[in-house]
């Protein structure tokens, strides 16, 4: 996917298109994690779908549950949901910001050593 570090950098249009291709990629894991969590929520805890998405989406953020789950199922939802959640964050930050170090580090071409 990313150009060796012998190779020149690509121009500027292609960057960028990677940097869109990248930031899709990161919206569409969290699309798809949004839809993942309003359907838990819905169906464990019978949220309708606003709460649902509302539920969701400030765990998904980071800001955390909007009401306490009532039933087991939806507490032992609610918790992994909440780790998944930190795990797709963590990922998203790497997929965006691959593009922007791969390029730093090739236009100063550092490279790792190969004895280690």
């Amino acid at each position: 996917m990313f150009e060796h570090y012998s190779k020149p950098l690509i121009p500027q249009a292609a960057y960028h298109r990677r940097l869109v291709g990248a930031a899709g990629l990161a919206l569409l894991l969290i699309g798809v994690s949004l839809l993942a969590g309003m359907l838990g929520y819905h169906a464990l805890e019978n949220m309708p779908w606003v709460d649902a998405y509302l539920s969701a989406a400030m765990i998904l953020s980071g800001m955390g549950p909007v009401g306490e789950p009532l039933s087991t199922a939806g507490k032992l939802f609610a918790g992994t949901y909440a780790l998944y959640s930190g795990f797709v964050a963590l990922i998203c930050v790497g997929v965006l910001g691959a593009p922007v170090l791969h390029r730093f580090l090739h236009r100063f071409h550092f490279e790792e050593d190969s004895d280690a």
